[in-house]
């Protein structure tokens, strides 16, 4: 069972987790190590798949701390669960020593974040049973029962994905696992788990609701005809949007982070999102056609049209979606697992394919990786991406260390070549994240897309710094967008290889 932030829970523990921080590290420090002397304004809790981020940032938009912590894998009766319990400790420590430093006291706003396809179910202001983890399959015949009262793609946007990808299909499976506490439980996305923790307040938002989950209609705006006919709807707690103040932190959180009780929890919003927002700071993309590729453990492209489209055309077999962005806007999306795929690929390597070092290495190792005829068909993540029904395999593969990384490269190129494909993205394309970092994927993106602009941005936080966006939309990212150069090789070929590679096998 998690802590629980809220005011019924021991005081003894929630100071227990405070302490144990603020003793290790009472002065947030800039991420170049210095010591700031800026003042907060507003911390961000970005709680992604992969890693758990919490940035404090100053009123002008500036990073003034960053802390991180790998997220465990947790197992409960034999079913993947969220890390509720590892993450709440970690972040009441963070929150802690930002409450008791100089820098922390200033804050007025927390704008919680988190990756999609997760809900929590409370009960009398408790975590009625761990949340599952998206990757948590359902049992076939209830997955079965579940696909057979779906919505439809034209009305949800939400394509059938497997594990708990829709997260519908857990939403479902809890009833049946926990019958009793799903008939009174109030649901709320994964996001909104957070603003309830630190306020003690339930709310629903648009973009997690509409993060494929089956249960939005985003042409309506409002939950689909199966979340109405289930009861999830009246289910699910009401529904604000991502920059509506839920309340100030509880009497409890003020009293063991020695943050002040005034402090501000905004809804929040789904990660990628987050991202969007912080691309709609350029001038280049705020108000054009272009597209933003959020890259992490999903690459996840979302495209914002300069006029509307019909997202019920969108391929729903291939990995198509549709999300909602934080305007309730309907945005065309495409996705697949790359940063996954990429990790599988590198297979041993500890050397990661954008660390800055390795660049110029990776970049010299092309040539002899196109020569070799090396690459990698999809897929790796069975279900996901433009190419769902494939099973992965080499084709020539590598054995030096370089061109091996630089094939997992090209082979995410040309993956999210196809991914933007279906979602009819032209004009401009902003890659963020981590692999925004990895030249060989983006100069290689240059290159099969020479009709396209290529950016990437120099800011390393894209997804706090759209959420912090949520409080001053006037805010711009710092620096300017890079555009980037395509690599000098001979890529169409290449790419031709590979789908004829894919059309054999």
């Amino acid at each position: 069972m998690a802590i629980g932030f809220d005011n019924d829970q021991p005081q003894a523990i929630i100071f227990a987790h405070a302490q144990s921080f603020s003793q290790a590290q009472q002065t947030p420090r800039a991420p170049n190590g210095s010591r700031t002397l800026n003042t907060g304004f507003a911390i961000v809790i970005d709680i992604g798949k992969t890693l758990s981020k919490i940035t404090l940032w100053s009123r002008e938009g500036q990073l003034l701390d960053r802390q991180t912590r790998p997220n465990a894998r947790v197992e409960q009766d034999g079913i993947a669960r969220l890390d509720v319990d590892g993450i709440q400790t970690w972040a009441m420590a963070v929150l802690a020593g930002h409450g008791a430093s100089d820098a922390g006291r200033g804050v007025e706003y927390i704008v919680p974040v988190a990756h999609g396809a997760g809900f929590v179910a409370i009960i009398d202001n408790k975590i009625a049973f761990a949340p599952f983890d998206y990757e948590a399959a359902p049992p076939e015949p209830v997955m079965a029962a579940y696909r057979a009262g779906r919505s439809p793609f034209a009305q949800t946007g939400s394509p059938a994905l497997p594990q708990g990808l829709n997260f519908g299909a857990h939403v479902h499976w809890a009833e049946t696992l926990y019958p009793r506490e799903m008939a009174t439980a109030t649901l709320v996305p994964w996001a909104q788990y957070w603003a309830w923790a630190l306020t003690g307040r339930a709310v629903s938002e648009v973009t997690s609701l509409g993060c494929h989950s089956d249960l939005w209609a985003p042409e309506a705006g409002d939950f689909s005809g199966m979340a109405r006919a289930r009861g999830w709807a009246e289910r699910f707690a009401p529904v604000v949007g991502a920059g509506d103040v839920v309340g100030a932190i509880s009497p409890a959180i003020a009293a063991a982070t020695g943050l002040p009780a005034t402090v501000k929890v905004l809804a929040g919003l789904h990660d990628s999102n987050a991202a969007l927002m912080a691309a709609r700071g350029f001038a280049e993309i705020a108000r054009n056609e272009a597209t933003v590729l959020s890259t992490g453990t999903w690459f996840i492209g979302m495209r914002l049209p300069a006029s509307p489209v019909r997202t019920a055309d969108l391929p729903e077999a291939r990995d198509c979606l549709v999300n909602v962005d934080v305007y309730g806007n309907a945005v065309p999306s495409a996705r697949f697992m790359g940063g996954r795929e990429i990790e599988a690929l590198i297979e041993i390597d500890t050397r990661r394919v954008d660390i800055k070092p390795d660049q110029h290495a990776l970049l010299a190792a092309v040539p002899a990786v196109l020569a070799a005829g090396a690459m990698h068909l999809p897929t790796l993540a069975p279900g996901c991406g433009p190419f769902p029904d494939r099973a992965g395999q080499w084709v020539n593969q590598p054995a030096d260390w370089y061109e091996r990384r630089a094939a997992a490269c090209l082979y995410a190129a040309l993956v999210t070549d196809r991914a933007l494909d279906l979602i009819g993205s032209d004009e401009r394309l902003l890659v963020e994240g981590r692999f925004a970092e990895a030249e060989v994927f983006v100069r290689a993106l240059a290159s099969l897309r020479p009709d396209t602009q290529v950016f990437v941005a120099n800011a390393h936080n894209d997804v706090s710094f759209g959420a912090l966006r949520l409080i001053d939309p006037g805010l711009t990212p710092a620096g300017d967008l890079r555009r980037i150069e395509p690599l000098d090789a001979d890529l169409d070929t290449y790419r031709n290889r590979w789908l004829a590679a894919l059309e054999s096998n």
